[in-house]
């Protein structure tokens, strides 16, 4: 992991932050060129991923005050609209495990030696962690994975579901309750390789086929007191502004994937419109209006997107209250774009873009996959309605 300190100077040469995108044509091009034999497959790119830590974008959010490079959600929504573009699952792992890495650098909620190990392993190679909260058929409310005290530690048991990277989690964060007469939730913080962690290999989509996203299965894992974190039982003032923050960081950084899909989407549809020539035509489609007009409504969807996500970013980076509530219905149009705009660049293709010989096809799959990681639709519009009901009128 490279580090910095708050206050390096020009002089001392380039930031890590500019480092890594310096870095990042070559890692996009690396991870492309291997994502199809991945979906294809469904393995896991342990290569990408890689590659993704050795240009230092893995720990690109790791905060200044623990030696990180502290990049902000507009540097990262940049570094993972290029990842997109390469492979959406690749793209996918690194942003949960900067997203973990960011909330350390707001909150400070991980226990400082736990903390302290994951950067040291973040230094020796590339240390994926992700949250484990989903539960296979469980409704909202207590998780139906249990803690139980057991001496100095508990005893953690259950089933996750999408656990996004599963095979390769050097930290799980787990949610669960407690067993005691009235229940706690938590997050209980699990290496990877303890011992009673099994991974069901559950994860067969139509999409982000190399993610990895399958089931956890915990049988009495031990986890120590000290990485059992909320449990203490008391309010916190800032714990809604604090979920507000995650959530809008979460919007931004995923929406970024997706039109980065989309846009690798658009290239290829590029180079198919100034290759393609019918044997009734003189010319390529590009030489066609319609074919031109086309083009130009994907590439009005995908800069309107782009832009949104793009100037919430730096805004959200402030924590100024209004960008952090317009990031749910910035990810639904966003993500209703990126959709959109490689549904038309299939259409405007026909059998050759639902051909398994071009990836058109795969960039439809992973774009449509994407919704797995945001809430539905309904809720965030309801949200959304509720917000403007209780405005009211805006006067002038």
């Amino acid at each position: 992991m490279t580090t910095t300190t708050a206050d390096q100077s020009p002089a001392d040469g380039p930031s890590p932050v500019a480092e890594a995108f310096a870095r990042l044509p070559r890692v996009v091009d690396l991870l492309a060129a291997r994502a199809e034999e991945h979906d294809r497959d469904a393995t896991f790119p342990y290569q990408g991923i890689e590659a993704v830590h050795e240009a230092g974008l893995l720990t690109l959010t790791v905060g200044r005050r623990f030696g990180g490079p502290g990049g902000s959600l507009a540097e990262i929504v940049r570094v993972l609209a290029q990842l997109g573009r390469g492979d959406a699952s690749v793209a996918v792992v690194t942003a949960f495990t900067l997203l973990q890495h960011a909330e350390q650098a707001r909150t400070g909620g991980w226990p400082a030696a736990g903390y302290r190990r994951l950067l040291t392993e973040s230094r020796r190679g590339p240390a994926l962690v992700n949250t484990l909260r989903a539960e296979p058929g469980h409704p909202a409310g207590l998780p139906a994975t249990v803690a139980r005290r057991d001496g100095d530690g508990w005893l953690i048991t259950g089933r996750k579901t999408y656990c996004t990277g599963a095979e390769a989690l050097a930290w799980m964060a787990v949610t669960a309750r407690t067993d005691e007469p009235v229940p706690r939730i938590g997050t209980f913080l699990v290496r990877g390789d303890s011992a009673g962690i099994e991974v069901d290999p559950t994860w067969d989509q139509l999409g982000l086929r190399a993610s990895a996203s399958h089931d956890v299965l915990l049988d009495g894992v031990r986890v120590p007191t000290d990485l059992a974190l909320g449990l203490g039982g008391r309010e916190n003032p800032g714990a809604g502004a604090a979920a507000a923050l995650t959530r809008a960081w979460h919007d931004l950084a995923l929406a970024a994937v997706y039109l980065g899909v989309a846009r690798a989407a658009q290239d290829w549809l590029v180079r198919f419109l100034n290759q393609r020539t019918p044997a009734n035509l003189t010319e390529p489609l590009a030489a066609l209006p319609r074919y031109r007009t086309a083009l130009g409504e994907i590439e009005a969807l995908l800069i309107g997107a782009e832009e949104l996500v793009g100037g919430l970013a730096p805004r959200v980076d402030l924590a100024e209250p209004d960008a952090v509530a317009r990031t749910g219905p910035a990810q639904l149009l966003a993500s209703r774009s990126a959709i959109s705009a490689v549904q038309q660049a299939v259409s405007l293709t026909g059998n050759p873009g639902l051909s398994r010989r071009h990836p058109l096809e795969r960039y439809l799959r992973d774009v449509l996959s994407g919704r797995v990681h945001f809430a539905p639709d309904e809720t965030v519009l309801d949200a959304a309605g509720r917000a403007a009901l209780d405005r009211g009128p805006v006067r002038a």
